[in-house]
């Protein structure tokens, strides 16, 4: 199994996960009388099995991005890296967003407000940390279909 079939299983059983924990609250309570929709017990069997098969691929996947290096880098350090980048960008979209915003005054009397930095230079900036990262993404992409799974 590559690194990638791997991540894309582990991504199916979180979502299954979730789809689990909201069938199960729906069946928590019932009238006297009725039965639940689905049986709890089965239910939570089905949570052990997930869990179980999470924790294995979590396991494998931590393993194998720790073992192995893209460019003298281990995939780690190379996903703590997109991640990084990724916080970083999206904090100075939120603040080029900012100081993008209209002026806010109703007259000419009124405190202008002002941008406090240059849109245009924050703006190449923004676009240099877009190319980092997408850059970045598919390095580690492609190592993830071509490294096998420990």
């Amino acid at each position: 199994m590559k690194l990638a079939e791997a991540l894309i299983e582990r991504k199916d059983v979180q979502n299954r996960l979730e789809a689990l924990r909201a069938r199960l609250c729906a069946c928590a309570l019932t009238q006297e009388g009725e039965e639940p929709a689905e049986a709890p017990e089965k239910l939570m069997e089905e949570l052990r099995f997930l869990t179980l098969r999470h924790e294995e691929l979590c396991t494998r996947i931590n393993l194998t991005n720790s073992r192995n290096t893209v460019e003298g880098e281990t995939l780690t350090a190379l996903l703590a890296r997109r991640e990084a980048l990724g916080n970083q960008h999206s904090i100075m979209a939120d603040f080029l967003n900012a100081a993008m915003q209209a002026p806010r005054r109703s007259s000419g009397r009124e405190i202008k407000i002002l941008p406090t930095i240059k849109v245009s230079d924050l703006r190449d900036q923004l676009d240099e940390a877009s190319k980092a990262l997408r850059q970045l993404d598919t390095k580690i992409q492609q190592a993830n279909w071509n490294i096998d799974l420990i």
